[in-house]
């Protein structure tokens, strides 16, 4: 890969993930402020999801149909923009509701369409994905620590305008994204749906769902569950980064990890260690300390995960089906994964508590475990 295709790709993964850095963490305290309800937070905060688990296969159809994925990463950034604006007419429920759903169908396209483009720039060094993908963790470090310090001394209103020039530098960023031509693979003969009825395809969309759901209710409610047992928003800016810096240190290490121990090994070290972090994070709140020893584990639970998740799906899935493939992965897991994570979470946390589902994401994690080491058997050739 040429360096200015890298650094091209990498600034686009960069600017995505600061918004998500401002967003994912943050925005749900906005909406506490509005004197939303914990299931009004987890609706809206769940609107993404939900727009992920449609989305993302329209916009991959259309992009596998017409070649032009870096145009509709562009023109759907630029439409994510100009609706955002909308936060800033309104703060009723249904008007939030309704702007934040129209925003996130453009803003579910983005992310699966830029993996399959940087994976069709790989080519056969997809394991060197993590190198280009852990700008987006970068990004996402620096906007959740400068963020959280600035919200300890500002209101947190600021937040919509922060969100705003972060989007705004994003829609920048992806004008400068390199085109990419997806070479015809002979398993692409196959239909989509002949590919999703092999059993260990299917056992693998089921772990990334449970995996996803888990970090739905984590991103949903993190930010906030910490607030409310009295840490400042430094000390949850801190938390979120000192998870993210474990993603960028194994986003590093993915090439050399997935050549010695193989896509399968790593999948099933991801979701064991889900098992612990959450359990680690539910009943360990009242201790700094625990918390920070969970945060680094979010290496396992997102950075290897997703990084290997994304090579087994581009193996599953190739030629004609490139962009379906990433789509699929996308709208199962974050999409239908982070809906369902979100909306349980906003439904149970303050009734049965916080502790109690942060159990259920790590049940969750333990039966997406099961499910790899059961029936996904990958090849050595798929490592």
């Amino acid at each position: 890969m040429r360096a200015s295709t890298y650094w091209r790709l990498s600034a686009a993964y960069f600017f995505y993930c600061t918004f998500v850095g401002a967003f994912a963490p943050y925005f749900g305290l906005y909406l506490k402020s509005l004197a939303f309800s914990a299931f009004q937070i987890g609706v809206l905060m769940s609107l993404y999801q939900v727009a992920r688990i449609f989305m993302p296969n329209a916009w991959g159809w259309l992009a596998d149909r017409t070649g032009k994925s870096v145009r509709i990463v562009q023109l759907t950034t630029l439409a994510t923009l100009v609706l955002y604006l909308g936060v800033f007419a309104g703060t009723g429920f249904y008007w939030l509701f309704a702007v934040i759903g129209l925003m996130c169908i453009f803003w579910s396209a983005p992310m699966p369409l830029l993996e399959s483009v940087t994976l069709g720039h790989l080519g056969a060094a997809a394991s060197s994905y993590g190198r280009i993908r852990l700008w987006g963790s970068i990004g996402f470090i620096v906007t959740v620590i400068g963020l959280g310090y600035w919200l300890d001394y500002s209101s947190i209103h600021s937040l919509l305008w922060v969100i705003f020039w972060l989007l705004a530098a994003t829609l920048l960023v992806t004008l400068w994204l390199p085109g990419v031509s997806i070479p015809h693979h002979e398993s692409a003969q196959a239909s989509v749906w002949q590919i999703l009825r092999r059993p260990e395809v299917a056992a693998f969309l089921a772990a990334c769902f449970l995996m996803a759901a888990a970090h739905g209710v984590y991103n949903t409610f993190y930010s906030i569950y910490l607030v409310d047992h009295g840490y400042s928003k430094t000390v949850v800016g801190l938390l979120w980064a000192t998870g993210v810096i474990g993603e960028v240190l194994i986003f590093l290490a993915m090439s050399k990890l997935t050549h010695r121990f193989g896509l399968r090994r790593i999948l099933l070290a991801s979701f064991a260690l889900a098992v612990v972090r959450f359990l680690l994070i539910g009943w360990g709140v009242s201790s700094l300390a625990l918390l920070f020893l969970a945060q680094p584990m979010h290496a396992a639970t997102f950075g290897s995960f997703h990084a290997s998740a994304v090579a087994v799906t581009q193996r599953y899935f190739r030629g004609r089906h490139h962009s379906k493939g990433q789509a699929i992965y996308t709208s199962v897991s974050y999409g239908l994964g982070g809906t369902v994570g979100g909306l349980l979470s906003g439904w149970m946390w303050e009734g049965a508590g916080p502790t109690v589902v942060f159990s259920l994401c790590s049940a969750g994690a333990l039966i997406a475990f099961v499910l790899m080491w059961r029936w996904v058997k990958l090849q050595p050739e798929h490592a």
